[in-house]
């Protein structure tokens, strides 16, 4: 940290006007993003960068996103050092050379003033598809890099103002819909622009050389107040696992083991005792690794922390090569969204024991992900479609002090789903059911979120169906007595004749195929006879919890007709 002055208030002014900078840029790519991932799931973020590659402002999107763009942003100064210019725009999505994974396309844009680097603007969303041999870029069952689609490390994408237009037609060529993926390239570069002229009125209004200085002071100030946070903290050690079913491989469970040490003002996050690296594409690079961790710790941090690379400084993430959370070349890495999810479940596990009346039981995480894409062939030439339905999650684990929160995005996420109305106005298909399911949810003294289902019906021949789901045999976890919520269930019917399927496969559909998915629900919050008998019955009132649960779970009893309490039979089931 640099010594000297901290005006706290001129630092809560910068933050603000920063963040709202990125906000903006984020408005910017909701409102002339193409595809329905972007502009309604929001899979993208937007950032702002400093001279010498710290992260100094973020907005409301997504959190893992906030610790992946400073390894995105070295990786292009490391390629380009010597040779960035004004009017310099970069490209990149390689998860071996800075990305997370390739349907993420990061891009970056220098600010320059007097010739000199003020900062990078950073827009990076997820791409509807980056070819390879699934479409939507994000199948379980590839086995290696190379299979996933387009590879881009670094690149110029403008160069001093000038397109590059071979990197343009090597994109419009490698993937399947790019009328919808240029599209989105285009709302982050205009994102950008938006970007760049409210920065550079910051950078007027207090001088380049003062700027300069307190952009350092935020992030230092960041570091000061995280290390303060840290200290109030229990000294110690805890250790905690969560599991994958497979990785559709028939691989076996996946452990991942988190162990949190905390000493004085720093922590330390390491995954020793995490399985070796799987065929399937479910596990993140080390970069995204680190990058969810960071996205935890903020949540117990909370949001007085700026969002700066400051909160980064105080915390040592460490994991062997070649293990789950940290692959070797050329393991694929598509769809690890999946793993990032039961990565941040094992960290909130350890940070449970530090802190048990502060963390929330297990979210749903059964991170259902849907690719679905076919050919219209009554077109010629035949017309490619792809939807990707990621961000259908049931909601989080019941907390220390309320039930958790029904039908939300879960864990370290904040993505919406996709609209009914949408999916079938662009596509070929129908949405049968999306509703809550009762008696699903793990049962505590704070009940987890309920389950969920869902079920598609298909209206074109050969439609390819790509499934990326969990939580069939390992269901996300209780804390403090809390319990486990219902197993999660996929079913398939073809031809008229239904069966059960695996969490994660591919398959072909045709016209009037369907399926079903239902999702668990998050973990309980502490023991569930001790749960007020009030709120028992409200969630009988409103069909969440059946009679008979509510009297063999929650030991509270309710009358036949649903409406009252039975007070006498309940203080003789609870003793």
């Amino acid at each position: 940290m640099t010594s000297g002055t901290t005006d706290a208030a001129r630092l809560e002014v910068l933050k603000n006007s920063l963040e709202g900078i990125a906000d903006g840029m984020a408005m910017t790519v909701l409102r002339t993003a193409r595809s329905a991932v972007v502009r309604q799931s929001t899979d993208f973020s937007t950032a702002i960068l400093s001279a010498n590659g710290e992260l100094i402002g973020q907005g409301f999107c997504l959190p893992p996103h906030m610790g992946g763009m400073v390894p995105a942003l070295r990786a292009v100064v490391a390629r380009y050092e010597g040779q960035i210019f004004p009017g310099d725009m970069f490209a990149l999505n390689d998860p071996y050379e800075g990305g997370s994974h390739l349907p993420d396309i990061f891009i970056f844009k220098p600010m320059f003033r007097n010739d000199t680097i003020v900062a990078y603007l950073c827009a990076m969303a997820h791409q509807t598809d980056i070819g390879g041999r699934v479409a939507g870029g994000n199948a379980c069952d590839s086995s290696e890099i190379y299979q996933e689609g387009l590879r881009i490390p670094p690149v110029k994408l403008y160069d001093e103002g000038i397109p590059n237009e071979t990197v343009f037609r090597i994109l419009e060529k490698a993937v399947r819909v790019p009328d919808i993926v240029m599209g989105d390239i285009a709302a982050q570069i205009a994102a950008i622009h938006y970007g760049e002229g409210e920065f550079l009125k910051v950078v007027d209004r207090y001088g380049l050389e003062n700027f300069q200085q307190y952009v350092e002071e935020l992030v230092d100030y960041t570091e000061s107040l995280t290390r303060a946070a840290i200290r109030k903290m229990p000294d110690g050690s805890w250790t905690w696992s969560d599991y994958i079913d497979d990785d559709g491989f028939d691989s076996g469970t996946i452990t991942i083991t988190a162990t949190v040490t905390k000493k004085e003002d720093e922590l330390f996050v390491d995954f020793t005792g995490t399985s070796p690296q799987c065929k399937g594409a479910i596990q993140p690079v080390f970069a995204t690794t680190k990058a969810v961790v960071y996205a935890a710790l903020k949540t117990m941090l909370g949001n007085e922390i700026p969002n700066t690379s400051g909160y980064f400084r105080p915390v040592t993430i460490t994991a062997p090569e070649g293990t789950f959370v940290n692959p070797i070349l050329p393991a694929p890495v598509a769809a690890r969204t999946l793993g990032l999810i039961r990565i941040v479940n094992a960290v909130f596990g350890a940070f449970a024991q530090m802190a048990p009346d502060t963390v929330y039981a297990a979210c749903a995480g059964s991170d259902l992900g849907l690719g679905m894409a076919g050919y219209d062939k009554s077109k010629v030439p035949w017309k490619p479609w792809v939807l990707l339905e990621f961000h259908n999650e049931p909601g989080r684990g019941g907390f220390p002090d309320r039930d958790g929160h029904d039908g939300v995005a879960a864990g370290i996420v904040n993505q919406a789903n996709i609209p009914v109305e949408t999916i079938e106005a662009e596509h070929p298909l129908k949405v049968l059911e999306y509703n809550f399911v009762s008696d699903t949810e793990g049962a505590g003294m704070f009940r987890g979120s309920m389950g969920m289902t869902r079920s598609w019906e298909y209206t074109m021949s050969d439609t390819v169906l790509q499934v990326r789901s969990d939580r069939q045999k390992h269901a996300p976890y209780g804390l403090h007595g809390g319990q486990e919520p219902r197993l999660g269930t996929i079913s398939v019917k073809k031809n008229g004749e239904e069966k059960p399927m695996p969490s994660k496969f591919l398959t072909d559909m045709g016209v009037g195929d369907t399926i079903s998915v239902v999702w668990p629900g998050g973990g309980g919050w502490g023991d569930p006879s001790q749960r007020d008998p009030e709120m028992v019955l409200w969630d009988v009132i409103e069909e969440k919890v059946s009679l008979e649960r509510a009297k063999a779970v929650y030991r509270v009893a309710i009358t036949s007709d649903g409406t009252s309490i039975d007070w006498a039979e309940t203080k003789q089931i609870r003793g």
